[in-house]
């Protein structure tokens, strides 16, 4: 049985703690960790939490819950770094700063082909090929790939698609891609391309155009005036793009962490510099704890980022930036250093174009910070005049729209979005398959989706304040229809959105459940872009699941639906035979010449295939 806070017997504790290095965590009455932190010496750090003289809110308010404290000894400060990191991210603790942010990045990638292919890659590096990167976002990745078409024309499609042409596409007549799947271009002459834009992606870029002018000028001189114009276009974007990219220097790997806070909101800007250019930026909002210093939210930042096994080994720069001096500065670089098996620096105090780059940097984060707060309050200011418009007495907290997505009553799809008063809660949004129905039956559809949100749920529950429903009062009625036959005291209020007659935005009408009262609110008011905003939103996130489901059935092979057959069969069958359509036409006999296919089951495919069964 756990004890209470004001229970825990501090000084029979400490009595016992050891003065070496080591890591310790926290618990609270329910046996769950609240704080994990690190030490050079145990029995020191932990004496000062107990002190009378206490004057850290932070630290009072978390004393305040101790009931039991573990502590875990290790050789080295470094070793208890890597440690605290695992048990932050393992047990979320409330009282430590925490970065929710555990993505991947994307790399730009050359595949190892006989004509390689650029495009972007995401996760573990199983692929053959040469990797660029990382990029802060797809978005930036995206940005690169639309350039590089510009530059060299090397091919961008995928695979199964390069195999399968048998004339040039539209990129080879947008002059995006030389078509080297028909022969459009010479393979020594597209592997010069490929050679080009890796020179490129290096950040050589003046070597990349003393080829092409050497080309150009060796082209000219054999009277290849076509040849020699093509080089000449090719060297004129270059040009073009290297004033394009304003900031430049001579750094080839660098990560610089900008830093602004506000109270207890703080924003970490984190500038991406590989090959001499700004790849791109990314902004981080981690939740920081009642008076938490500068240091210790930098010092969470960098351990949570960069350190523990889990993280790409090249998402780790070759120097990194701070924003001030910390204490762990020297274990930091060590430990990253081992990590990566090459020297890693973790610089402060910079100057020259460095500095220039964490001015910038920092400008960002306080930009980032100051837009989102902008962002929240135009959000509440939105919530409060939808509160008018609806006299209610409770102030409103939580929105939640349903909307509804297919083609021709196939692969029907229903959206939850979910708003807070910070804006979309995504974490909360919820796709439904709809399943059951009459194909196109969007009432019965809304309560498929309706029940499977509400069906089950209870007053304790997490129930909205507002449920829209986007369409007119046939949708609105069966919606009232489904909540009147719920058991449920605080019913959310009910409000249809129905569109306008040209559908236009600003137009839209919104009804009442029960009355089917109708309002219609100007096109300027901050209640009405709430409601638009939402709506889009549940929109857009049916139609992206639908879309989805629609991509999936379309490459779903017919065989699949077959009993007995495989994968392995399944590969086999289109193998041996050429394709679907090879498989189609077979009769029985040529269907069990395939490996592994029996006459019964060859019997069973034929009838599938041509509805005997």
């Amino acid at each position: 049985m756990s004890k209470q806070a004001s229970e825990f017997d501090h000084k029979a504790f400490l009595s016992t703690v050891t003065e070496q290095s080591g890591v310790y965590r926290m618990y609270n009455v329910d046996q769950t960790v609240i704080y994990v932190g690190k030490a050079k010496d145990l029995k020191k750090r932990l004496n000062s939490y107990f002190r009378k003289d206490v004057g850290s809110v932070k630290t009072r308010a978390l004393v305040a819950h101790i009931t039991a404290i573990d502590v875990t000894v290790t050789h080295t400060e470094g070793e208890a770094l890597i440690l605290e990191n695992n048990f932050i991210k393992k047990y979320q603790p409330k009282y430590n700063v925490l970065l929710r942010d555990d993505k991947s990045y994307p790399y730009l990638l050359i595949s190892d082909h006989k004509h390689p292919k650029l495009g972007s890659h995401r996760g573990g590096k199983r692929v053959k090929g040469e990797f660029f990167g990382p990029f802060p976002s797809a978005g930036a990745v995206w940005e690169s790939l639309r350039l590089m078409q510009k530059l060299f024309p090397i091919r961008q499609c995928e695979d199964s698609y390069y195999r399968a042409r048998s004339r040039p596409c539209l990129q080879f007549q947008l002059k995006r891609c030389s078509a080297p799947c028909v022969g459009k271009i010479a393979d020594e002459d597209y592997q010069q391309q490929v050679a080009l834009a890796r020179l490129f992606l290096q950040g050589k870029n003046e070597q990349v155009i003393a080829t092409l002018v050497e080309k150009m000028e060796t082209a000219s001189r054999a009277l290849d005036f076509e040849h020699a114009a093509k080089f000449r276009d090719q060297i004129s974007t270059l040009r073009k793009v290297q004033q394009q990219q304003f900031v430049s220097g001579v750094t080839a790997e660098l990560d610089v962490i900008g830093f602004y806070r506000i109270k207890n909101q703080a924003c970490i800007h984190l500038l991406f510099i590989r090959e001499q250019k700004i790849l791109g930026s990314k902004s981080f909002f981690p939740n920081i704890p009642a008076d938490t210093t500068d240091e210790e939210i930098i010092s969470a930042f960098i351990a949570q980022h960069y350190l523990g096994e889990d993280v790409e080994q090249g998402k780790i720069a070759r120097e990194i930036i701070l924003p001030m001096v910390i204490e762990s500065q020297a274990e930091f670089a060590a430990l990253l250093s081992k990590q990566v098996s090459r020297e890693v620096k973790v610089s402060a105090k910079v100057r020259s174009e460095r500095s220039r780059y964490l001015k910038l940097a920092n400008t960002n984060a306080e930009n980032s910070l100051n837009v989102k707060n902008s962002h929240k309050e135009s959000m509440q200011a939105r919530f409060r005049e939808l509160n008018n418009v609806f006299e209610l007495a409770k102030q409103i907290e939580r929105l939640e729209c349903f909307d509804i997505s297919h083609t021709m009553g196939q692969q029907t799809v229903a959206s939850c979005v979910v708003f807070n008063t910070e804006g979309p809660l995504k974490s909360d949004y919820r796709r439904y398959n709809v399943l059951g129905i009459t194909p196109g039956d969007d009432y019965a559809a809304m309560s498929f989706a309706l029940n499977k949100r509400y069906g089950k749920v209870t007053d304790s529950d997490k129930l909205p304040d507002i449920v829209f429903i986007d369409g007119g009062k046939g949708q609105l009625a069966r919606a009232e229809s489904f909540f009147a036959e719920l058991d449920l005291k605080n019913t959310p209020m009910l409000i249809g959105v129905a569109k306008g007659e040209s559908r236009k935005p600003g137009l839209e009408t919104l009804i009442m459940a029960g009355s089917h009262q109708l309002i219609s609110l100007p096109a300027t008011s901050p209640a009405l872009h709430l409601v638009q905003h939402i709506r889009d939103e549940s929109h857009r996130f049916a139609i992206a699941g639908h879309r989805a489901k629609r991509a999936k059935a379309a490459k779903k092979s017919t065989l699949e639906d077959i009993p007995g057959i495989g994968a392995k069969k399944r590969q086999a069958l289109l193998k041996y035979l050429g394709g679907l359509q090879e498989v189609k036409k077979a009769n029985i006999e040529e269907l069990m010449k395939v490996p592994g296919i029996s006459t019964e089951l060859a019997t069973n495919i034929f009838n599938a295939l041509h509805d005997n069964g």
